[in-house]
């Protein structure tokens, strides 16, 4: 049947009982005044032709809602917008401003183009006698006044490509059917359903950069008539309703026009992921009580299904396979619009078409589209069928369809892996028959999962299945046996609004619970609740227009998430995953349930408040290396407090000794003379960290109370990192509260200056980049790499790898200077916090006479607290004692008292420690929570001794910190109170937002960060962070919300009137910085130096390209699984764009262990095949590994250079794009021996080069990538040391219970 002989059904009763309502959706009603009888009615201002228009009221009663005011004024048209202006107390204070906008949905071929798109909705100029009736019930009728605001400007967008070419805001077409499917090959569209109801609207919003989709569904009961009482019928049959979806323009780069024979134009969009969909409600039901403002978009509510009845998920597991859906939001994602042709031949077509070009967005003739109907697709029928073994033992008999054929059964790797495929879009489940999955299955289990993986690997969609077979894939099995001995296979799941994607397994450093479980790996699912694919994370709202996700997510934690024969179950979630909205998931066994695990973990029925259970079950997934190679002794120390504060809290000891043997296993010792000063820990229920300390005995390390935080199994000491240097780098934050503090801005802009002009004179002068490199050491330590790098020469031979390195770095950097303020200052470091066990720094004492803030530094510095700090390496490579005034903060500062002045002194008893600040155990208040609420259980201080940031004005009144009051149960913690927090917690943290509007209002404000409202919003910023904790959310009110905002923000969807030109200091920072690009230096020759030394062994270069394969599939499987567009951003951690899961300072950690794991694990498979670690080993495979590389990256260059014919046009075989160009960081697993090679080659006769930084690299090196690492078997628990305490000897497994006397910290 043609489209456009289908019926059309009429509109949802709820809008055609009201007649504004319907108005909302097809403009004014032909009964009312004409749009001349309009204008006759009001002479003076001719508001027909306006857009939109507003109205201001006065007079209304104190308690007046957005509701109210909906109420009285629905009738005279559609209302897009209420703001009720309210007082301190939330009462009305009279006045409100109505907006009105027309909104049509397609211009009539009748409709001239004025009166389409630009009439507003008023019947009638209802404000024109200055006064409207308003009758509130039992209190009569009252007469407010209103009056007719002045015109706002005429919604206009300019060109990206012409300023001087202007496009209507949105434009809108009409669409006579709108199918849903999927592309089952390249011509062929399989519609899975169509929708002919009309008003069906395609609309192009070129403010939000969106393509937007409405249509009106009618969704009809697919249930079976046998269940449903047949006198529930006419209700249960069908119900209508209005949806929309919205699509980036990001997500799009093609739309295809294909001519229908009835006059016609299909439009066809296919999407790789799916866009955001919404429903709308009752306009109505939409308004909150306490709300001030609402807007037609708080009706528009997201959906993450389209079925008949919700209330068929509330008991079901998350599966890939979703049962009788009327629309799969999630997997038929290729949308065909049809135009009409009014709309396809009318000029707006055009405009809209020129548009989207400029955009970078064509509408391209398809050719042929072939329509195939819509099936079930047959692969779930075959995988999830019962076996012959099972049919025959009567298992799951009641599934046996009319097709009595079997099922097939796969192994659960490979069956993971196909849903790997699947769910990512390359495989299409309607494209999988019984002859595919026969094949698969009579393949042996490595060989399907390795090419399984290949699928995934290559990120490109395979219409053909069958084809795979004629592939040769091999090498995965060795591959995933020869991970580090630290690390871990981790299975992985993003949970979308509207589907999941299941990640090719890779290898993660591992957890005390996994390392525990190791037999069990492959039932640990690591899961993330985000945002569509490319959105990012989901965030926090105060509307209920995003109730269905959050109950999507609650449900998933609920009944957890089905894959084959395994069912996970929420486990719990470690700290840092909680924040970013993760958990851990395993699929039990009879014998080993996700209860029993949670109660091997400790003991938790102490804790009677929920944040604090969940935190505590996340202490056992802290990220940790196990040292496994000694018996210790634990001993026991009291806090040191006073006054209500804890100046130890979180901060134990441990022996020289151990601490040598934990940097010995951990492989940080090759080049260091003495180990780290202090480790952060993970031990039994204890946290926090161990400061080297001399004590009498060997193996002791001592506990405070305040790193106890509950019973657990002994599973020996693990370390979650350990303290080095790293540069000290400001932020906007930081440079507000400085600048209110008295610094001039033109201190910051010099430094600002001068890391611009360095930067761009390091990436052509080698003493230059040099002196940056190993002096600026960012967190991973990667600088030092670069440096050592540039020393071997191959900056000077301007090395493809290593130049393109340095440009990202630049690039890097530069990208952050801009959007961050990040000012690197040479003079102070990131440094771990300890305390002063000497007790001889001077802590802060309240009676302490505070000098002026003109008097002398000499004068004013004898007022101030003192601390500690040693730095390893100073320019001249030796230890340096800091002294002198310097800054002391952390990591939020919002507050002017966050940033203290402190003074460093020299205490010889304290040399031992470096790369740390070492805090006093004296005074009246201790200094880590006078610095943003602090602690020393691992928090990262910042130290500056940069005596141009000394601010004018010295030690603000810090901020109290206390934490508000725990919610506690008056029974046992259950699971599901801690699945309900979890999404609670994803509904209410507003710390983003809180911080933001910190940002605004501190540049807006006069008084900047001393203004009331700014000290106010950094209060809820701490009470947003303890959150986490305390249960206790943080709701900002509206007055704090900012009037308007700097134009250095992110003001996407901001409009003009509401953003403004900042003349502040950041304002000044952001404008002098220009972004640069990063383009690889792929056509650059490979350095000679170490070509000409490559070996000739055929059989070396077959071992070299096979293990160059596995590399370059496990980098590219990181890239995809983060978003990362390119290998040298995985390899140096200076990754310019990911996912947007994570904030970008935790994403550089974790990419800064991911990537360690990779080089960890292929270095391992070269040693194996070199045949030992030696240089004459090393030294002519690694010339291999580089030769390779360097002919395929050869080859490349010259395909992008020969062209194709493809389609009658003449195309390049190959684009020189990071997507298209071979891989080339392979050879650089091996750094150091490549800086042999090429000195060797310029030095002969020397067996080492001169000059070279790898002492300094190996000092500073949080994770280093060539050193001989202590073997153990991950799972061996007899190699794990007792604990010795004052209750006797505890083995490994036995509980490590502490201070019987004390309660469960917090």
């Amino acid at each position: 049947m043609n489209p456009s002989d289908r019926p059309r059904n009429q509109i949802p009763s709820f809008y055609r009982s009201d007649s504004a309502l319907l108005r909302s959706l097809h403009g004014p009603s032909s009964n009312g005044a004409s749009h001349g009888q309009r204008a006759a009615n009001n002479s003076s201002v001719d508001w027909t032709t306006w857009p939109e228009l507003s109205v201001k009221v006065h007079d209304l009663p104190p308690h007046t809602r957005t509701a109210d005011v909906s109420d009285w004024f629905g009738d005279q048209g559609q209302i897009t917008s209420i703001r009720v202006f309210k007082n301190n107390q939330g009462q009305c204070e009279g006045k409100a401003i109505i907006r009105f906008r027309y909104a049509r949905l397609w211009p009539h071929a009748n409709d001239s183009d004025t009166d389409a798109r630009k009439s507003p909705p008023p019947e009638r100029p209802f404000w024109q006698s200055g006064r409207y009736s308003i009758v509130i019930k039992n209190k009569g009728t009252i007469a407010a006044r209103v009056h007719l605001e002045p015109r706002k400007q005429a919604f206009k967008q300019p060109s990206p490509i012409n300023a001087q070419k202007t496009y209507e805001e949105i434009m809108t077409l009409n669409s006579s059917s709108l199918d849903f499917g999927i592309m089952v090959d390249p011509a062929t569209m399989m519609t899975m359903c169509s929708v002919y109801t009309t008003p069906i609207q395609f609309r192009v919003n070129l403010f939000r950069r969106e393509i937007v989709i409405e249509f009106l569904l009618e969704i009809r009961d697919q249930r079976p008539s046998h269940v449903i009482p047949e006198a529930s019928l006419p209700q249960l049959d069908k119900k209508r309703e209005f949806f929309r979806f919205r699509i980036p323009f990001s997500q799009l780069e093609t739309i295809h026009s294909v001519d229908v024979k009835n006059h016609t134009l299909n439009l066809l969009l296919t999407l790789e992921t799916p866009p955001k969909f919404f429903k709308k409600l009752d306009p109505r039901l939409t308004h909150d009580d306490d709300a001030d403002y609402w807007t037609e978009n708080d009706a528009w509510y997201r959906q993450t299904d389209i079925v008949y009845n919700q209330a068929m998920f509330k008991k079901s597991p998350l599966t890939l396979k979703k049962t009788r859906p009327i629309i799969d939001l999630g997997r038929w994602t290729t949308y065909r619009i049809a135009l009409d042709e009014t709309s396809a031949r009318s000029p707006l077509f055009d405009t809209i078409r020129q548009a989207l070009q400029d955009y970078n967005i064509e509408i391209k003739p398809f050719g042929h589209l072939h329509i195939t109907d819509p099936q079930e697709p047959p692969v779930w029928a075959i995988l999830d069928k019962p076996t012959v073994k099972q049919q025959q033992q009567g298992v799951r008999a009641d599934l046996i369809e009319l097709d009595e054929s079997p099922g097939i059964r796969l192994a659960f790797a490979v069956r993971y892996q196909l849903e790997v495929c699947i769910s990512n879009g390359l495989l299409s489940e309607y494209n999988l028959d019984q002859d595919f999955i026969s094949r698969l299955a009579g393949m042996p289990v490595d060989k399907a999962q390795d090419l399984l993986e290949y699928v995934a690997n290559q990120g490109r969609r395979i219409f053909d299945p069958m084809s795979l077979f004629r592939l040769s894939v091999t090498g995965g099995a060795a591959l995933r046996a020869s991970i580090p001995h630290y690390c871990v296979y981790v299975r992985s799941a993003t949970v979308t609004p509207t589907t999941v994607y299941f990640q090719t397994p890779v290898p993660e450093t591992s957890n005390r619970v996994i390392r525990g479980f190791t037999h069990y790996a492959d039932r640990f699912l690591r899961v993330r609740f985000t945002e569509e694919k490319t959105e990012g994370k989901i965030y926090a709202t105060d509307k209920d227009t995003m109730n269905e996700v959050f109950t999507r997510v609650k449900r998933v934690l609920a009944n957890g998430i089905v894959i084959g024969d395994h069912k996970y179950e929420f486990l719990a979630c470690g700290n840092s995953q909680f924040r970013e909205h993760g958990a851990y998931f395993f699929a039990p066994l009879p014998h080993l349930t996700t209860e029993k695990m949670r109660d091997w973990m400790g003991l938790f029925s102490e804790i009677k408040t929920v944040p604090l259970y969940l935190a505590r079950l996340g202490q056992c997934f802290s990220t940790t290396r196990a040292i496994q190679s000694a018996k210790t002794e634990v001993k026991e120390m009291d806090d040191i407090e006073r006054n209500g504060y804890n100046f130890s809290d979180g901060v134990g000891k441990i022996s020289p000794f151990l601490a040598h043997l934990a940097a010995s296993e951990l492989g940080i010792l090759q080049h260091l003379d003495e180990p780290p000063s202090v480790y952060q820990i993970r031990a039994g229920g204890c946290k926090g960290v161990l400061a080297q300390w001399p004590t009498p005995g060997a193996t002791e390390i001592y506990i405070r109370r305040s790193q106890y935080k509950f019973p657990a199994p002994h599973e020996g000491l693990e370390i979650i990192r350990w303290s080095q240097y790293a540069c000290a780098n400001l932020n906007r934050q930081l440079i507000l509260i400085l600048s209110a503090l008295g610094v001039p801005d033109d201190v910051f802009s010099q430094k600002l200056r001068l890391q611009l002009s360095n930067l761009e004179k390091a990436m052509t002068d080698e003493k230059t980049a040099l002196a940056i490199l190993q002096k600026d050491i960012d967190h991973n330590q990667m600088t030092l790499t670069l440096a050592s790098m540039v020393l071997d020469g191959f900056q000077r031979t301007e090395e493809p790898f290593m130049t393109s390195l340095l440009q990202l770095w630049r690039a890097w950097s530069i990208k952050y200077l801009k959007e961050k303020a990040r000012i690197t200052i040479s003079d102070g470091g990131l440094l771990l916090g300890c305390v002063d066990e000497t007790g001889k720094l001077k802590g802060h004492f309240e009676n302490t006479p505070t000098p002026p803030n003109n008097a002398p530094i000499n004068e004013k510095i004898k007022s101030v607290p003192e601390v500690f700090v040693q730095i390893s390496k100073n320019a001249q490579g030796k230890p340096e004692v800091i002294t002198g005034p310097m800054l002391l903060a952390r990591n939020p500062s919002l507050h002017p008292g966050d940033i203290r002045v402190v003074c460093g002194t020299d205490i010889p008893e304290l040399r031992h420690l470096k790369d740390v600040v070492v805090l006093p155990q004296t005074g009246d208040r201790d200094i880590a929570s006078m610095c943003s609420g602090g602690d020393l259980d691992g928090d990262d201080f910042l130290a500056i001794w940069d005596k141009d940031l000394l601010p004018y004005e010295w030690n603000v009144e810090p901020m109290d910190y206390a934490r508000p009051p725990m919610v506690q149960h008056m029974r046992d913690i259950h699971i599901g109170d801690l699945t309900s927090f979890f999404v609670t917690y994803m509904k209410n943290d507003s710390l983003s937002r809180i911080a933001q509007a910190h940002l605004a209002n501190a540049d807006f404000l006069d008084a900047g960060v001393r203004d009331e409202r700014c000290l106010k919003l950094a209060n809820l910023h701490s009470m947003a962070v303890d959150y986490v904790k305390t249960g206790q959310p943080a709701r900002m009110p509206r007055d704090l919300r900012p009037q308007k905002r700097p134009h250095f923000m992110d003001n996407t969807y901001q409009r003009k009137e509401n953003t403004y030109i900042s003349h502040k200091v950041l304002g000044q920072l952001y404008d002098q910085v220009e972004r640069v690009d990063f383009s690889p230096r792929f056509a650059t020759p490979f350095d000679h130096r170490i070509l000409r030394q490559c070996p000739t062994d055929e059989g070396l270069f077959a071992n070299v390209k096979s293990i160059k394969k596995d590399y370059d599939a496990h980098m590219r499987r990181i890239m995809a699984q983060h978003e990362i567009k390119t290998e040298f951003e995985v390899w140096s951690t200076f990754v310019l764009e990911h996912s947007k899961t994570s904030n970008d300072y935790k994403f550089h950690e974790q990419i800064g262990q991911i990537s360690a794991a990779l080089k960890d694990q292929f270095r391992g498979l070269c040693y194996e095949q070199a045949g030992g670690k030696t240089f004459e080993h090393t030294g002519p495979f690694v010339a291999a590994m580089y030769k390779v590389t360097a002919d395929e990256m050869s080859q490349a260059v010259q395909e992008c250079s020969q062209t194709e014919s493809l389609d009658g046009q003449q195309r390049p075989l190959r684009k020189m794009t990071a997507a298209e160009m071979p891989l080339m960081s392979f050879p650089w697993l091996f750094q150091n021996v490549l800086g042999k090679l090429a000195n060797s080659s310029e030095q002969k006769g020397k067996g080492e080069r001169s000059g070279n930084v790898d002492t300094i690299a190996a000092q500073n090196t949080a994770r280093p990538t060539h050193v001989r690492r202590a073997r153990a078997q991950p799972n061996d628990l007899l190699g794990l040391g007792d604990l010795e305490t004052a209750e006797g000897t505890t083995h490994p497994g036995d509980l490590l219970q502490l201070f019987e006397d004390s309660h469960i910290q917090d």
